[in-house]
């Protein structure tokens, strides 16, 4: 998702998509020590989205 559809996002959204991501990750990194992810670059992906969601969090907790 690209930074500008986040943050259209509400502040309750964008905790759920942060812990759908989350979740995600959590399940491509088992699969990536099993040998089943073909896409690594997947995970930076997911990595990125949800290091540009905590920053638009932080940023609505200063507001």
């Amino acid at each position: 998702m690209k930074i500008k559809e986040l943050k259209t996002k509400g502040k309750e959204e964008l905790q759920k998509i942060l812990e759908d991501d989350r979740e995600k990750l959590r399940q491509l990194r088992f699969d990536l020590s099993a040998g089943k992810v073909k896409n690594v670059r997947e995970i930076r992906k997911i990595k990125k989205e949800v290091a540009q969601i905590l920053t638009l969090l932080k940023t609505y907790a200063k507001t």
